[in-house]
């Protein structure tokens, strides 16, 4: 991992002005997905002009995906200087709500559970977090340790940012936002050890598209850790392989980032790694959202014209189907 992380560093100082395009991207991906995750959805060009700062928010799930990227921005701004304490995440917790009625900046006064909604509409508990009165000691010491760990330099990194998010996520310190918050702490956490990988590639996308996955991995370490004999190799291998997928992901959007074009190449380099043959505007609108219709319709075209796809259908319904993926 420190190899690539090497790779994406080089990376970076040689083609500075070239990847902020991905930045870009990785930004609205990053809003719209961890938020999908909690069920906070809207469109994606509204997701879009949000991220961008071009609209205001105009219902609750709008000013919840407004407050996330604010948080998500200054994290990329100024992670170096944040370091991780009761404070910081109460700081960004508040910033997260900002857009909001909701009063956010405060650890949970009552006690919750983590529970999940069954096929059949009734809810499983699926763990009982830290109690409320006991949240802003757990959360302290969290914080301590992680930081005497990082400076003993015994353990990877990786390994000490995998177990903080996972231990905060079975704390859960707040009464609402905690998945969203778990996954803004893992960035600025990567960030702060020179991980910046989640600037260019979404981890919360990565995440979203694994979903299932990432609540597995959740469930079979959660327990026993109140009891200290919880087995936490099923989290860590979980957000090890996601960090992986990243830099896979990373690489082979910057093959061509140092070449012309990049706007395109987000195009086509989503219409290569789709899992499904077929495909819409709406569908790449969402996976290379800097890229305009015009030119989207355009791409399409040229790549039609080359025999490498073929419409499907007319008008609204319209979709468009991979005949092959060596372009």
């Amino acid at each position: 991992m420190n190899e690539r992380k090497g790779r994406e560093e080089a990376f970076r100082r040689q083609y500075p002005e070239q990847l902020k395009t991905l930045v870009e991207i990785a930004r609205i991906q990053s809003t719209e997905a961890s938020n999908e995750i909690e069920g906070i959805t809207a469109p994606p060009a509204r997701i879009a002009a949000l991220v961008r700062e071009k609209t205001a928010p105009a219902n609750r799930s709008e000013e919840e995906i407004a407050g996330y990227r604010a948080v998500l921005d200054l994290i990329h701004a100024s992670a170096r200087a944040m370091p991780v304490t009761n404070n910081v995440v109460l700081q960004l917790h508040r910033d997260l709500y900002e857009f909001t009625p909701i009063d956010g900046g405060r650890f949970k006064m009552t006690d919750n559970t983590v529970a999940e909604e069954l096929a059949d509409g009734t809810r499983r508990v699926r763990f009982t977090p830290t109690a409320a009165s006991v949240t802003p000691t757990a959360m302290h010491e969290l914080n301590g340790r992680y930081a005497a760990e990082i400076d003993r330099g015994v353990h990877h990194p990786l390994l000490l940012i995998g177990s903080y998010v996972f231990d905060f996520t079975v704390i859960h310190p707040f009464s609402d936002g905690n998945g969203r918050m778990s996954r803004l702490l893992m960035l600025l956490l990567l960030y702060r050890q020179g991980y910046e990988i989640g600037r260019y590639t979404s981890l919360e996308k990565l995440i979203s598209d694994t979903k299932e996955t990432y609540y597995d991995a959740l469930a079979a370490s959660t327990v026993g850790w109140h009891e200290e004999q919880h087995d936490i190799l099923h989290w860590l291998r979980y957000i090890v392989g996601i960090l992986v997928a990243a830099y896979d992901r990373f690489e082979a959007n910057t093959k061509a980032v140092g070449r012309r074009g990049t706007k395109t190449e987000a195009i086509k380099q989503f219409i290569r790694a789709s899992i499904s043959d077929e495909f819409t505007i709406a569908d790449i609108r969402s996976a290379a959202p800097v890229a305009g219709d015009a030119l989207i319709r355009k791409v399409l075209h040229d790549l039609r014209d080359e025999g490498i796809i073929r419409a499907v259908g007319r008008g609204r319904s319209a979709r468009w189907r991979r005949l092959r993926g060596d372009f």
